[in-house]
């Protein structure tokens, strides 16, 4: 999962899983798949239809042996945007409410910057991106005013991290608090307001392998959740960095080692965490290699299966998005499905394949077909048009 290709091919599934959520909630296939059977309500989930109502930004970034290099990443705001990396050093920015292919802003580095992560802080105003290894040394946190674009970037840091950057992660609420994760193994917490590289670090915190995800969660999000690319898993509260206390909360090098489910057995993989600010819940999703899916809640207790989600994908889900106000759980996998999970829903038609049917959703919405009524009523019509055309006649 750390090699390029792959890395880049799954953070564009994420992506588009992202963008089609905020477009085309009204274009779905719908169709029951089975809950966990220990649930009275099992969820009914949705397979996507794709709209081709928004074209990605072309042609895509290429270096000059033609492979393409951009990497991209959504972001929300009151400045809607997908943003791309460019081989010449820049951030592009694209404003996917409207149409076209032209990026609305650039922003410009070194020469020699290959970014591989973004974020926008919680007033849209600074941008912050994170590069790969440069030279075989150092890897730079580089920051510009989103509202200046073709400006130089306001500063770099540069001695905080020695290897690719693949997280950058803002504060939910703190404009100047951000947590940064790498393959060095290391997580940083900064305050921005503080100036200088030396004095924002705040913590360093060591996950013990390469960083994949970093994600606040907790009260006022003063918590930190991280999730390494060998399915480790780490929960620090920076509620604690002032104190005595131990920062870490819950530690696994391998989660796959942990019984989790029914049985015994445990996950083959760790897709993601995201934390449900009105269950107050930090929601970590796993799965198997056959495509179920199982969500869990984590703490300072560790892991606790909640749900598992079966008979939807059939292969390794690589991503998922928690709709908060549809109360819904999106995933997108490696077998080409978007499927749209939510508790106690009602389908509104049905999909393609026969075999994610079932004879309870066809009932929902169609009725049976009689035969010999139609015929009888087809009759009876031509009988009354005929008889109409006669006395017509007789007239």
């Amino acid at each position: 999962i750390c090699s390029s290709g792959l890395f880049s091919e799954f953070n564009t599934l994420f992506v588009v899983l992202q963008v089609l959520w905020r477009f085309w909630r009204s274009s779905l296939r719908f169709c029951r798949c089975p809950g966990d059977p220990v649930q009275r309500n099992p969820p009914t989930c949705w397979t996507w239809r794709c709209s081709p109502a928004v074209r990605w930004p072309s042609p895509a970034p290429t270096s000059a042996s033609g492979s393409t290099t951009g990497r991209v990443s959504v972001l929300w705001g009151s400045f809607w945007v997908t943003l791309v990396r460019s081989v010449a050093g820049s951030v592009r920015l694209w404003d996917v409410r409207h149409r076209g292919s032209d990026a609305v802003q650039t922003f410009g580095s070194d020469s020699t910057h290959s970014f591989c992560s973004f974020d926008l802080n919680c007033s849209d105003a600074l941008l912050c991106a994170g590069t790969e290894q440069v030279d075989g040394e150092d890897s730079f946190l580089v920051f510009w005013d989103r509202r200046k674009p073709g400006t130089d970037p306001l500063g770099v840091y540069s001695e905080s991290h020695s290897d690719d950057i693949t997280q950058v992660r803002f504060h939910p609420q703190d404009k100047d608090r951000l947590a940064s994760g790498s393959t060095d193994g290391l997580v940083n917490v900064f305050d921005l307001s503080r100036g200088a590289e030396d004095e924002a670090l705040l913590a360093t915190l060591n996950s013990d392998s390469s960083a994949g995800a970093v994600c606040w969660c907790g009260p006022a999000s003063s918590r930190l959740l991280c999730l390494s690319h060998d399915e480790g898993l780490h929960l620090w509260d920076l509620s604690r960095l002032d104190g005595d206390q131990p920062l870490s909360l819950f530690s696994t090098a391998d989660a796959r080692s942990l019984e989790l489910l029914p049985g015994g057995g445990g996950v083959d993989y760790l897709v993601g965490g995201s934390y449900l600010e009105g269950a107050e819940l930090l929601l970590v999703v796993g799965g198997t290699r056959s495509g179920e899916l199982h969500l869990m809640s984590c703490d300072g207790d560790g892991l606790r299966l909640l749900r598992s989600l079966e008979g939807g994908h059939k292969s390794t889900v690589r991503c998922f998005l928690w709709d908060a106000q549809g109360e819904a759980l999106v995933t997108g996998g490696e077998d080409a499905q978007l499927l749209l999970w939510k508790p106690g829903g009602e389908e509104l038609t049905t999909g393609k394949k026969e075999t994610m049917k079932s004879q309870s959703a066809l009932r929902l919405k169609s009725r049976p077909h009689k035969k010999h009524e139609y015929q009888r009523k087809k009759k009876i019509q031509k009988e009354e048009d005929s008889g109409s055309f006669r006395s017509h006649e007789r007239v």
